[in-house]
């Protein structure tokens, strides 16, 4: 068996609300998966949704294999670089800002017959 992986790098989105919409996903038949995401109410949903379908893609057109077989083995969401940004608040005091991103990975696998 092999593993079709997709990456997404450097989504601005915190790692913490893509945790949210990517354990819906894991461990389920990929098509289904695909179509769950369409429903699901998150920002998060739509780029996991964008790498999900990339990653059929590329085991359709790279690997041959067909869509209705693969599941979602892997899938999870790190933390990247942290942007941060500074505003003034009460009494000339500086206020930080963290502007969060994430890296999104999924890794798909046959199911055996």
């Amino acid at each position: 068996m092999q593993d079709i992986q997709a990456h997404l790098r450097s989504l601005p989105m915190s790692a913490q609300k893509v945790r949210l919409v990517v354990d819906l996903v894991r461990g389920r038949n990929a098509n289904e998966a695909l179509e769950m995401l369409r429903f699901v109410n998150k920002a998060a949903a739509l780029p996991v949704r964008k790498l999900l379908a990339s990653a059929l893609a590329n085991a359709e057109e790279n690997f041959g294999i067909s869509r209705d077989d693969l599941y979602v083995a892997k899938i999870f969401a790190n933390e990247a670089a942290t942007r941060k940004w500074r505003r003034f608040g009460a009494r000339g005091r500086f206020k930080p800002i963290l502007r969060r991103s994430s890296h999104i990975t999924v890794v798909l696998r046959e199911r055996g017959s």
